[in-house]
């Protein structure tokens, strides 16, 4: 893979601390949903920094959407977020990872767990089925510290059509939730997911240990291991 410059064309705020940004870029291949790009930075005298990032929409043309979640003393994400203007330039290769996709064509129920911005491939998922006029029965569990720190809060809140959306808080919970506050446990998947005789794929995104803990779960609760695909961020 090459890398291609990429023009902002697009930028918009998601929260208090995460942007998404809309690029065109010449000559892009496509990518399926749940695949990433290599970001790159260079500065004047030269020095590089690289990062990647999970695409939030299914391929269109020429367009790649990434939703980025700043971090504080970063290299990368302050500068993409918070300096980068519209018509300015960064490169970034891709797309990247051939295991964490969902296939348009696969008919089985999909079961997407997400922690914080873990949601953005998962988004994309959600996408491509819409984009395919799919009715795929697609569930998603979704976990976040707090109503401010949700992304995507407007569109998922108007998913319909076989999508179903369980939203689990951790730290600090809107007016009117009903649900338990704190990490998931085995009871809020087996009550918002699947059961695994109907064997669905499933899809975990999020920092290193919220994944491991939700894939140990799943296979506790007798989902097969080959039909969980995971991807994760952090130490």
């Amino acid at each position: 893979m090459k890398w291609l410059v990429a023009t902002l064309i697009d930028k918009r705020t998601e929260t208090a601390s995460a942007s998404t940004l809309v690029f065109e870029v010449d000559g892009w291949p496509g990518h399926k949903p749940g695949q990433h790009v290599d970001v790159r930075l260079t500065a004047e005298d030269g020095y590089s920094a690289q990062r990647s990032y999970s695409m939030a929409t299914p391929a269109h043309g020429n367009t790649v959407v990434l939703t980025i979640q700043t971090v504080d003393d970063g290299e990368v994400s302050p500068y993409l977020t918070g300096v980068l203007e519209i018509g300015e330039q960064i490169e970034l290769r891709g797309p990247v990872g051939g295991w964490f996709v969902w296939d348009s064509s696969d008919r089985a129920p999909v079961l997407l767990i997400a922690g914080g911005s873990g949601i953005v491939p998962l988004m994309a998922m959600i996408r491509a089925r819409a984009q395919a006029e799919r009715k795929t029965p697609f569930r998603l569990v979704y976990s976040v510290r707090s109503e401010a720190e949700l992304m995507y809060a407007t569109e998922l809140r108007a998913l319909s059509g076989g999508i179903e959306v369980s939203v689990r808080y951790t730290r600090q919970a809107p007016d009117g939730y009903r649900g338990r506050l704190g990490r998931l446990t085995d009871t809020d998947i087996a009550e918002a997911g699947w059961p695994p005789d109907f064997a669905p794929k499933c899809f975990i995104c999020g920092p290193t240990r919220f994944v491991e803990t939700v894939a140990d779960i799943l296979v506790s609760a007798g989902h097969l291991p080959p039909r969980i695909k995971t991807e994760r961020f952090g130490p």
